[in-house]
């Protein structure tokens, strides 16, 4: 690991001045616009450009040629775009003899690719004060295609916009149908690759018997909008399943409240939210029919804060969170905690800081949880993140995770004796590139 990690260090010297150059994914090929217009250091980040057009329904045109005619506005191309991450993991458990070595991270394992999308996205349709576009995410090596869908319809005052967004997703959470934030409340949007250590709505949830952490699981639904420059309320009343799999949805009685403000404080553009997870639904996951046995709750809840802008004249971003999912009972369990006698709770700060902008961005995080269980709870994490842009669109990743608490102790739930459990590390070295 110091070899790969001294190699890598080498690599960020020696392209320190690369060049930069557009990245060209579905949206790029749509606006005319570059990465960095609207994303904020380093891609998936959204700055405020990159919130207003995904507050637009995916619908602004730059260059690109369209159709038009009465009721219609299509571009005249479909917008297309792969993203690849290719990484290798090294956990600090121990390599059991069983396994051959590289099959878990223990003894240090190549994930290539760790994810292979295609995406497709932009606009529907646009006329007066409404508007449509779509965002899709596909799978390349697995069924069904589709892994992610929203659908946003967009009736736009000026001053205040109101959307109505069906959504389906295999993993990003219920949120997935409109989030502007990079906290990590919905997963496919955080600021650093280790999201259960940066993230603490991404680490609450993420236990054994729990089905999902509370800004990632699979999850249908609709999503009401309401956005203006002062911030949004997120009403969606989902389902915790993937319809497109095939899974039952049964009925969509499970809700994410999310209420944040976007305020602009100095030259700081601002995001302070909560989340409420609230409802019931039936734990059918392998597709039966439901049974009143398998209806569970599906609470939790979330407060965020996220602060972009520069010191001593580089960009930096601040992060902060805090998550909890209560236990259930014998006769409801919580599909967000599998515990029955205590809360899951997580707290999260972090930075974010552009050394070279638009280039090099290193960062750090520390977490402070509890795992739910009764006893040996204690699961803490300290993160050193860097993210190399060698283009708009391509960036080398290295996170260096650290644990400790309770839990790692001997009995606890993390025990690193213990054969299978990944220890108190956790390095990640990862390309990730999108055209």
């Amino acid at each position: 690991m110091k070899k790969i990690a001294l190699s890598l260090a080498g690599v960020l010297v020696a392209t320190a001045f690369a060049p930069e150059a557009s990245a060209i994914p579905s949206f790029s090929r749509q606006t005319g616009k570059t990465c960095n217009s609207c994303h904020f250091q380093h891609f998936p980040v959204l700055n405020p450009t990159g919130q207003e057009f995904k507050a637009s329904g995916y619908t602004l045109l730059g260059a690109k040629g369209k159709f038009k005619d009465e009721d219609l506005s299509i571009t005249d191309n479909l917008n297309a775009s792969f993203l690849l991450k290719a990484r290798y993991q090294k956990s600090g458990g121990t390599d059991t003899a069983t396994a051959v070595s590289g099959t878990t991270t223990n003894g240090g394992q190549w994930q290539i690719p760790d994810e292979l999308s295609l995406f497709f996205g932009g606009r529907i349709a646009e006329g007066g004060k409404i508007k449509m576009g779509y965002m899709l995410e596909g799978n390349t090596a697995a069924s069904p295609l589709v892994a992610g869908l929203r659908v946003p319809v967009v009736y736009d005052t000026g001053a205040v916009k109101f959307m109505a967004i069906p959504y389906v997703t295999d993993s990003l959470g219920a949120g997935y149908g409109y989030e502007q934030s990079s906290t990590g409340a919905v997963r496919g949007v955080r600021w650093a690759e280790h999201r259960k250590e940066i993230s603490a709505a991404q680490y609450v949830g993420s236990t054994a018997g729990a089905k999902g952490a509370l800004g990632s699981s699979a999850a249908s639904g609709l999503a009401f909008v309401v956005q203006s420059e002062i911030g949004y309320i997120n009403f969606s009343r989902y389902s915790p399943h993937f319809t497109m799999a095939g899974k039952n949805g049964v009925q969509m009685s499970s809700n994410w409240i999310r209420i944040a403000a976007t305020p602009t404080v100095g030259d700081w553009a601002m995001h302070i939210g909560v989340v409420s997870l609230s409802g019931s639904n039936y734990n059918n996951t392998d597709g039966t029919a439901p049974v009143a046995a398998n209806k569970v709750d599906t609470k939790g809840s979330i407060i965020d804060f996220q602060a972009q802008g520069a010191l001593g004249g580089n960009d930096t971003s601040l992060y902060a969170q805090y998550a909890k999912a209560p236990a259930g009972t014998a006769a409801m369990a919580n599909y967000y905690n599998a515990s029955t006698t205590d809360a899951r709770t997580a707290m999260t700060v972090g930075i974010d800081y552009s050394v070279i902008p638009h280039a090099l961005h290193v960062g750090g995080a520390m977490r402070k949880a509890k795992t739910g269980d009764a006893t040996l709870n204690g699961d803490n994490a300290v993160t050193l993140t860097v993210v190399y842009d060698l283009f708009q669109n391509v960036a080398l990743h290295m996170n260096h995770s650290m644990y400790s608490g309770s839990s790692y102790d001997a009995g606890g739930a993390n025990d690193s004796s213990v054969a299978g459990n990944t220890g108190k590390s956790l390095s990640t070295l990862m390309l990730e590139a999108a055209w």
